[in-house]
């Protein structure tokens, strides 16, 4: 059987990956049967609370990181203690993959926003996986290419977009995975990060994303409270982005 971790006050999760709903949408949806039941028998999965840490900045690597469920917040740390949130992982993704193959130490601290479920794939494990099946190196190689593009595309907007444009282009990404419409017809995005979070993803400060939030409120194009947001009407948010053609 896989082996299964968990802290006090959660009960051991007897996932399988040939059932994970996760699986689709992760580098493991190349592999065989006979490729996932190893990769069932080998992983360790573990249960982490919001606020938990995953792997610290220094770590060295263990392996691959897959999250069946939850958020996980990517943050480094510079000399002198400054924390910054680079980037988040959702579940199906995977984290810690460059790390793995630059054969090196993790470069960023992985926490847990939410209640999290995540797999370790442990190294001798994963060199069985990608010696038996190529594939799945090209779909690493294809995760690294996209994250990379994506990199050049938010030095991109924090060069040429104003705050508030990248403030839009933000609610817009999280509202698919964090939004629901109440009965009123009303999109209500739950964020899963704090405002200081916010301002590090949007290469800012918290002061001026601070302000950015009264004038979307005073525009009436967004109403903020605490980790909610209220958008009446998201046409007005998509003119943010593009206020000719949405």
């Amino acid at each position: 059987m896989a082996k299964t971790h968990a802290f006090p006050g959660h009960a051991p999760n007897p996932l399988s990956c040939f059932t994970c709903q996760s699986r689709s949408r992760s580098e493991w949806c190349v592999l065989s049967d006979e490729d996932l039941d190893l990769l069932d028998q080998a992983k360790v999965t573990k249960t982490y609370r919001p606020g938990q840490i995953i792997i610290a900045q220094g770590d060295p690597c263990r392996g691959i990181y897959c999250i069946e469920s939850g958020t996980v917040a990517l943050r480094k740390t510079d000399a002198e203690g400054n924390s910054a949130l680079v980037r988040l992982a959702h579940a199906g993704q995977t984290f810690g993959y460059r790390t793995y193959f630059g054969r090196g130490e993790f470069t960023s601290s992985a926490e847990a926003l939410e209640p999290c479920t995540i797999c370790l794939i442990e190294t001798p494990s994963l060199r069985r996986l990608l010696d038996h099946n190529p594939a799945l190196g090209f779909k690493f190689l294809e995760h690294l290419a996209h994250d990379l593009a994506n990199a050049e595309e938010t030095i991109l907007q924090n060069v040429s977009l104003p705050v508030r444009t990248r403030l839009a282009h933000l609610l817009l990404t999280l509202k698919d995975r964090y939004g629901s419409v109440d009965d009123a017809g009303t999109l209500v995005i739950s964020l899963p990060m704090r405002r200081q979070d916010i301002a590090d993803l949007l290469g800012t400060r918290a002061e001026t994303i601070a302000r950015t939030i009264r004038t979307l409120e005073q525009d009436q194009v967004a109403n903020f409270s605490g980790r909610r947001v209220m958008i009446p009407d998201l046409d007005n948010l998509l003119d943010e982005i593009d206020p000719v053609d949405h």
